[in-house]
């Protein structure tokens, strides 16, 4: 990490079908080995089988997913005189954002199916209805934010 100049950001450019540098970011934490192609047709079959079993817009549904996965608040751990606190911080809005991203992905991958884009498609469907592994993720790190706000004076 550079000490005096910040590098500047990259655009995003968005995704083909949606236009929508979300779906974009979304579909680089589904690739693996580089093959963007196969984590496209992932990500567009499992928001076509979300938008199909809930009757709504697929990027309504994802935006709703992604909403109700983005945690606001998150522990540190801060060494003073000798013990370890866990001080609660906000998240930076990125962070926030990759977080939700990182968590739809991972617990997508844990569920069971058939393939990638069905279990994709039913998380993001939990998500967007407050359930599912990537919300409960959430809730807990909030709780556990909340159980520490008596060292919130710790923050840095």
């Amino acid at each position: 990490m550079p000490r005096r100049n910040k590098p500047p950001k990259r655009p995003t450019t968005p995704d083909p079908i949606y236009n929508s540098e979300a779906v974009a970011k979304f579909v680089n934490i589904v690739m693996r080995d580089g093959k963007r192609a196969v984590a496209e047709h992932i990500m567009y079959d499992a928001l076509r089988r979300a938008s199909r079993q809930a009757k709504r817009e697929p990027m309504e549904i994802f935006d709703t997913a992604m909403r109700n996965a983005t945690p606001l608040l998150e522990v540190k751990p801060r060494r003073v005189g000798g013990a370890t606190y866990q001080v609660p911080i906000e998240i930076r809005p990125e962070r926030r954002l990759a977080l939700a991203r990182r968590w739809l992905v991972r617990f997508a991958r844990q569920r069971g199916g058939k393939s990638m884009s069905e279990k994709l498609a039913f998380e993001l469907l939990d998500a967007a209805n407050n359930t599912g592994g990537a919300v409960k993720r959430k809730e807990e790190t909030h709780r556990m934010a909340e159980s520490n706000k008596a060292f919130s004076h710790f923050r840095y």
